[in-house]
């Protein structure tokens, strides 16, 4: 890419879009194209074709997505696999039609098969079934995968595909309703910690920033905060977590991930990476030592607790990264550090 060239990225008010247009403006670009869904909705395809032909981007990150956690993603299945076809499906096809010089697909790595045998190497999938809590969104990433990979066979074009592992960092979505487990768990230990320091302003702050349990709890109402915290897990004394705690995870900063989108797109082709290539660490431990650490960078010095009524979900996922490490990359931020730059932004936004 040239310093100049248009480049779009999509979902750039996203943690993975924001992350990339950061590592962009820090690399020189100067030409970068953004759109907020009311100024362009990607689900419509007369929409979304217009604006291509109007901007005619030379490169595009395609990093908007209906995303969200176990709660989200299993109650919400039509959204979920809806929206991520049509999106990916006219963004494709709008590429193409504007002869956008090269495109990355930004998939997940809940691609994969729940039993797939670990660390998940990129053949392994559609070699089984996938963990039902998350199947929607899975099949349309598989098949926004598929429809890159097919356009480049039948049209020629350079469109690439990437799957990162379980993402956080900054602007990440902490809303405890559809929030990913990594940015619930760092929410829920600061009110904790907040409400064992009975800073119950701060409290009603949280809420109006990240959103409230309940609609009516963002005025200082000690006994019903106390009692709405208490029905999603949190208290002065605990954290409650869903499942076991059992499984094991893998986690990359979203500032790790834009700088090995920037690198591919400059230093890859889609014939160099194949079908698509994994991006993470290469490092996994389990939900029970995540939480630890999550409570250790909070500083909530009270106790964890486990609800095994609740789903656990994938036993285990952990991204075979020796086709990016051959392609010439590997992460910098390892966990502890990302959570500190984590909450860091998260009190941030609360100032």
């Amino acid at each position: 890419m040239e310093k100049d060239s248009k480049i779009f990225v999509s979902g750039h008010r996203g943690m993975v879009g924001s992350a990339i247009v950061r590592a962009l403006e820090a690399a020189g670009y100067t030409n970068i194209l953004t759109q907020t869904h009311n100024q362009l909705d990607l689900t419509r395809q007369e929409d979304t074709e217009k604006y291509f032909e109007e901007q005619r981007p030379d490169y595009v990150f395609l990093a908007a997505a209906k995303v969200g956690g176990i709660l989200a993603n299993n109650s919400y299945k039509a959204e979920f696999i809806y929206q991520n076809l049509m999106i990916a499906s006219n963004t494709v096809e709008a590429s193409y039609k504007v002869g956008v010089k090269k495109l990355m697909n930004l998939g997940s790595a809940c691609i994969y098969p729940k039993l797939a045998p670990q660390p998940l190497k990129e053949e392994y999938l559609l070699t089984g079934l996938l963990e039902p809590t998350n199947d929607a969104y899975a099949i349309a990433k598989i098949a926004a995968i598929r429809l890159c990979k097919h356009y480049n066979e039948q049209f020629g074009t350079n469109y690439i595909s990437v799957m990162p592992i379980n993402l956080y960092g900054e602007n990440d979505n902490y809303h405890l309703k559809n929030s990913h487990v990594l940015p619930a768990m760092i929410r829920k230990f600061h009110l904790a910690k907040l409400l064992k320091e009975n800073k119950i302003d701060d409290i009603c702050k949280d809420f109006k920033r990240y959103g409230s349990p309940e609609e009516d709890l963002t005025k200082a109402d000690e006994s019903k905060i106390r009692e709405s915290l208490k029905k999603i897990g949190v208290s002065d004394q605990a954290v409650v977590m869903w499942g076991s705690g059992s499984p094991y995870r893998e986690f990359l900063y979203a500032d790790d991930l834009a700088d090995a989108c920037l690198y591919l797109m400059n230093q890859c082709d889609a014939s160099d990476i194949g079908e698509f290539v994994n991006i993470g660490i290469g490092v996994d431990n389990t939900i029970k030592e995540i939480a630890e650490i999550v409570r250790d960078t909070i500083g909530f010095d009270g106790e964890i607790s486990w609800d095994t009524s609740k789903p656990d979900g994938t036993p285990r996922k952990l991204l075979d990264v020796d086709r990016l490490s051959q392609l010439g990359w590997k992460a910098k931020i390892d966990l502890r550090k990302g959570l500190e730059l984590a909450y860091v932004d998260y009190q941030k936004k609360m100032a």
